[in-house]
This record gives structure tokens, sequence and C-alpha cells, in this order.
């Protein structure tokens, strides 16, 4: 049964799907939301967004209440590895530092002014099926709960899912090949502690590494990715434990600094697992559908770009199809939009993913990291230029001054 038409169909609602169907929407397109969970909800991820970022976020007007709940400012880069603990400042693009902030009031922020603007919501709601029908698509949706079947029709889909989700789309498969170079996701909060909360520490251990960022004022998220070889070997050497713990002593046993840091924390919520990630750039498109945050491309969670890249993505995307649609709004000129957007993706986030492969490759690494670590804790200002490598100063909404290709 067709439940409705729309201007555009965005499946997925964490931060790429949310900015991009709130400009949307604002910009009087009529909108569908699908999104599989039910908000809020807690999600693996570091919950950190870059300085970068913020003029997006006013643009969005959400810069009060994200101020307002978010974490503290974060003005400087650390580095824990071994018994070296260095930090460094961290580029500052504006007049304000980024800061941290839940993805349950993140994501729950964005879809509901995306709601208020006039969007529909479909939650929760998993799309089972994609299929072209003529000038547009019909998708086919599944109520998680009743398992009821609805059918929406749009002429742009626009995938916001997450790369590690499995599906029915022709943009997620059933991934049943493991490898052991797999990078698998680990989550939690504590509250308390002893960590500086105007610092973001990064953490090299074998076989992976972690961070920390602030999402309230003493509330903070502590996160790893670890390769599934190295998880079986801490698992085996931790046993009666659960993964998330497991990989949380690997991680305390190798970085003074996190030892240090949870002095006084008390853990404030379950460990929460995902993946494996899915790092790199993909970009792929058909005729009238578009890719962004994750499925676009994914940098390794060691650069804290991911929620960053994800709405700026939707910020270059959704800005040209405006202009697409104001100019007429045609079917046939849907192919240039793609390759618009495609070239202006490359030019502002290829560099930070290719960035981000070497640093995450580096800090699995113990060898290279004790050859390093000395350099580094002489010449602390490396670790402000790896941050600015990442795009912690990159003026994204320069973009906005600009004509389009």
């Amino acid at each position: 049964m067709t439940e409705g038409c729309y201007d555009a169909l965005v499946i997925g609602a964490g931060p790429a799907g949310g900015t991009t169907a709130l400009l949307l929407a604002r910009a009087g397109w009529s909108v569908a939301v699908l999104e599989r969970k039910e908000f809020p909800r807690r999600k693996v991820c570091g919950e950190y967004l870059s300085a970068t970022n913020l003029p997006l976020i006013d643009h969005l007007g959400l810069g009060e209440l994200f101020r307002e709940q978010g974490g503290p400012p974060v003005t400087h880069a650390g580095l824990f590895a071994g018994e070296y603990i260095v930090t460094a400042p961290l580029p500052q693009p504006g007049s304000e530092p980024g800061r941290g902030l839940a993805r349950e009031k993140l994501d729950t922020m964005l879809l509901r002014r995306a709601a208020e603007a006039g969007g529909s919501v479909w939650q929760p709601h998993t799309a089972i099926g994609l299929l072209r029908d003529g000038l547009g698509y019909r998708v086919r949706a599944e109520h998680l709960h009743t398992r009821a079947v609805v059918e929406l029709r749009a002429r742009i889909v626009i995938l916001a899912h997450g790369s590690w989700d499995v599906g029915d789309l022709p943009s997620q498969r059933d991934r049943t090949q493991r490898q052991a170079s797999d990078l698998l996701a680990f989550k939690t909060h504590y509250r308390g502690g002893s960590f500086n909360p105007a610092l973001m520490p990064l953490m090299a251990l074998p076989g992976g590494y972690g961070g920390t960022a602030y999402c309230e004022s003493n509330r903070f998220s502590l996160s790893f990715c670890i390769r599934r070889d190295m998880l079986g070997a801490v698992r085996a050497r931790h046993s009666g434990m659960s993964a998330g713990e497991a990989v949380a002593n690997h991680a305390q046993e190798h970085c003074r600094g996190l030892r240090e840091g949870l002095v006084g924390a008390k853990q404030d919520g379950p460990w929460l697992a995902a993946g494996p990630i899915r790092p790199g750039i993909r970009l792929r498109m058909g005729h009238g559908v578009f890719p962004v945050g994750n499925w676009a491309g994914e940098p390794h969670p060691a650069t804290a770009e991911g929620i960053s890249i994800a709405m700026q993505s939707a910020w270059l995307l959704a800005r040209r199809l405006i202009a697409w649609r104001n100019a007429g709004g045609y079917w046939d000129d849907l192919a240039p939009v793609g390759e618009s957007y495609a070239r202006a993706w490359r030019r502002w986030f290829a560099p930070r993913i290719r960035t981000g492969a070497v640093i995450a490759q580096w800090l699995v690494r113990p060898t290279p990291v004790a050859a390093l670590m000395p350099l580094l804790r002489s010449f602390p200002r490396l670790l402000t230029l790896g941050a600015r490598f990442t795009g912690k100063a990159t003026d994204m909404l320069r973009e906005r001054t600009k004509a389009l290709p």
C-alpha cells in the first residue's frame, strides 16, 4: 500500500540523514525519513564534533541547544601510548573550539527539527526494498514491531544508513566472511574521573586504538577499535569479562594516561559493540540515488572526524539538490548534480580519510609507536599538525560563498 509521495526519501536518521532532511525540508521539499531504531538511542561513536562543524550547527539553528547540552570546549589533543602522555593545542579555525555531544541527543535533536520543518518521520521502520519507478523510486519499509509494510515513493533517495548495516537494499549486504584484520568497535560512558575535560586523548594499544570525549560537563565516552584477531587474544586473557570490558582492561595495561584518567570514574551505561567498521571511500551513486555520511565514505575513528564529515557531506549534497530544483528540477539534470557532489566530496574529505588511514595503521603497531613517541614528546606540536591534516582547520562553509561547479 502506497502511503505517500515525496520529493526526497532519506534512509537513516543519524547525523548525515538528519542534517540532509532538515536542510531539504527547510527549503520547502517534501521529505520522508526512514529510521529503523527508536530514539533516543545510544550508538558506538566517539561523539566529538570539531570546530569546523560549528558554523554548520549554527546554520541549522541548533547552535544554542548544542552548546547548552554538549560537553565543555575541547582545546587540546593528546596521545597516550605506554608510559607516554603527550598533549598539544588543537588548531582553531574560528573563535570557538569543538566539543562533544552524546549521540542520543544529537540524532534526536536533528530528527526533531527536521520534523518541525515539515519532514515526515517513519520510525521505527526498516527499508526492505528499493525499486526504480519511472522518474523516481519506490521504497518498501517494514515496521520494527508490527511487521506491517508500507510503500513510499520519492523522486530522490538519499542513503544515510550506516556502513555496517546489514539489510535488503542494494547498498547493504550480508557480510558472512570474517577477516582477522576486521576492526570491531566498543563504547561506553563514564561519569567523574580525572581526565582534563578540555583534552581529547587518542590512545595507542597493541592491535587497536581508543579515545575519550566529554559529551556533557561530567560525562565522557570511552571508545575503542580493535582488530578481530587481537580481540580473540584479549578475551582469552581476560576470561569472564564482556568483550568491551576485556578491551578496556587491555587498553589500561598499555596506556598510563587511561589508567590515570579513569581514577574515580564510574561507568554510566553498558558496553556497546558494532562493526566491523568499514573505513574508506565509496561514493556509489545511481541516477537520483545519493550517498551521504558513512555510506559515502568513512574515516577511521582515530581522526575523530566521523560526525563532522557526515554532517558536512549532507550540506554538500543538499546545497546542490536545492540548486537543481530551483533551476527547474529536471530528471535528466540529476547526473551533473551527482558529478558535482562527488567532486566536492573528494576535494573536502578524501585527504582526511587517507590521512586517518595512515594514522590508524600506525596506532595499532606497537613497534612503530614506540619508535616515534620520543620524537612526539620532544615536538608535541606535531600532534597539532596531524590534527590539521585530518581536517580540524578546514572552514567547511566557505563552500557557501562559491558558485557551484
